[in-house]
């Protein structure tokens, strides 16, 4: 015992020693911004005395580029399996004072190691990631490592939840496998990006800083590669710890139930929420929080696309996926970022049997020259496919506007809701009654007169004939107009009700979603 202990300190002392670039002095600067080590964001994530490192002796010996007979041990990344809240994990952590946590073929070997052992245990894999980039002294061997990270990623997608913590650096490939990951979670102190600012300015003369280029907000806001900002590494691991909290341990379980809240008793707040006037925004997460247990949303992507609200809650301790559209940001219009945001989230959640619920206020897909070169075509066809591909129970809501395709791309009942619900305020209809009235009225309008008054009085006609929720409901798109009160005994009813819900998909290898 006493020799392993040695041994164990023994590589911890060359680890100190073979650095590239300073290892004791960069881990001294991360201390003093507040930022964690690698062992330290392991033990602050995991449950106390449950994580079993592997791989810990692998070593990398150095040969190449005059770096002959440096030993870096554990080979710049920490992994192994623990547990979270009691429920097992996968988990490495690049250590930044190991050549920079630069990845080198056993490096990578290990962390693709240790992801497939996820799979093969079907628990959930978590990547701290604090590294330079490829290990250039290994030259394509480290390339190599790299293919090998991204292919175990794929292999893991949609069987096991896969969490990327950006907690410093991640450069050039290092970038890719978060990508392929099903959630980020950035630090304010981390940079991400393919090419940094030097090579930037080399090849097209842009001059860019690090932080605009690769910092979260820009990742948030600009890219949507990133779905959480962190204030620091302690912070980012309580968001992980949320999350998971959340999710299945994979594709075959169902979401956990915890003890949540049991009432689902009228809620009168609900009646006051949206405004008297019917082009007014309001925050649609103000419904959201007065239906979920205990007012509890997590939000994911909060800050990119601002015009769609997704995230995950519970309903009587049961976790459910939230889709919804934000009237206070373009009128709660689909756009492409909204589209693709929306279809990725839907798309996640039926991998791993979260049950969708929709809240619809929604004008119609955004117009505008930019949009249609853009490819509105193409990422609102993802919304589409997105849901009609969805086989976890679906529940809709219409709140007020709900208009045209973008009525069918909110998980209308033509493509396979399982429940619609609509508040008295809904309207339901090819477009919204100004517009109608315009097109179908025209020559009566201009006749009239005083056109303008007649103009008044047939848009007024026409939604109170044709754009009131019950004229859908006798069509059967409507299943049920309820009090908004009552919005959460409704939503509640029907998940339990679906809670076996079984549906066969035809035989196909998969379908081809308009990427």
């Amino acid at each position: 015992m006493k020799r392993m202990q040695e041994k164990i300190e023994e590589l911890r002392r060359r680890q100190a020693v073979s650095c590239l670039g300073g290892g004791a002095e960069k881990q001294a600067s991360q201390r003093q911004s507040g930022c964690l080590t690698a062992r330290e964001r392991v033990a602050a994530l995991v449950d106390r005395d449950s994580f079993e490192e592997i791989g810990q002796f692998a070593a990398h010996r150095a040969t190449l580029f005059g770096m002959q007979g440096k030993v870096f041990a554990a080979d710049g990344v920490i992994t192994g399996a623990a547990t979270i809240a009691g429920r097992p994990v996968h988990l490495a952590s690049q250590d930044f004072t190991v050549a920079g946590g630069s990845a080198g073929e056993t490096h990578s070997v290990k962390v693709a190691d240790i992801m497939l052992a996820s799979l093969k245990t079907g628990s959930p894999f978590v990547f701290i990631n604090d590294s330079g980039g490829a290990r250039v002294q290994e030259g394509i061997a480290a390339l190599s490592g790299y293919g090998k990270v991204f292919h175990a990623n794929v292999m893991l997608s949609g069987a096991v939840p896969q969490i990327s913590l950006i907690c410093g650096p991640c450069a050039g490939g290092a970038a890719y496998s978060p990508a392929l990951t099903d959630f980020i979670i950035q630090t304010r102190q981390a940079r991400m990006f393919i090419t940094g600012p030097q090579v930037i300015k080399q090849v097209t003369g842009e001059t860019v800083s690090a932080e605009s280029l690769g910092g979260a907000d820009a990742h948030m806001v600009h890219s949507g590669v990133i779905h959480f900002i962190a204030d620091d590494d302690r912070h980012a691991i309580a968001l992980c710890h949320k999350l998971l909290g959340f999710l299945p341990a994979n594709n075959l379980e169902d979401p956990p139930i915890v003890e949540g809240d049991r009432s689902i008793e009228a809620n009168a707040a609900l009646e006051s929420i949206l405004p008297d006037e019917g082009k007014q925004g309001y925050d649609v997460r103000a419904i959201i929080e007065a239906v979920v247990d205990f007012a509890d949303f997590l939000e994911v992507q909060s800050g990119h696309a601002t015009n769609i609200v997704v995230g995950f809650a519970r309903i009587c301790g049961a976790t459910v996926g939230i889709v919804a559209n934000q009237p206070s940001v373009r009128a709660g219009a689909l756009d492409i970022d909204a589209s693709t945001k929306a279809a990725r989230f839907i798309r996640f959640c039926n991998a791993f049997n979260i049950p969708l619920v929709t809240f619809v206020d929604v004008p119609g897909f955004m117009p505008g020259v930019e949009q249609e070169y853009g490819g509105i075509i193409r990422h609102g066809a993802k919304l589409l496919f997105a849901y009609s591909a969805a086989t976890v129970p679906k529940i809709t809501v219409i709140l007020r506007k709900s208009y045209g395709g973008a009525y069918l791309a909110m998980c209308g009942k033509d493509l396979g809701a399982d429940r619609v619900f609509a508040w008295p305020s809904a309207e339901i209809a090819v477009m919204g009654a100004e517009g109608a009235a315009e097109i179908v009225f025209r020559k009566e309008i201009a006749e009239a007169a005083n056109p303008e008054a007649r103009r008044a009085e047939l848009i007024a006609n026409y939604r109170e004939t044709f754009s009131n929720p019950y004229v859908a409901a006798e069509q059967r798109l409507v299943d049920a107009v309820i009090e908004p009160a009552l919005t959460r005994r409704h939503i509640a009813q029907a998940l339990e009700y679906l809670r076996i819900k079984r549906l066969p998909r035809p035989h196909k290898k998969h379908g081809l979603v308009p990427l």
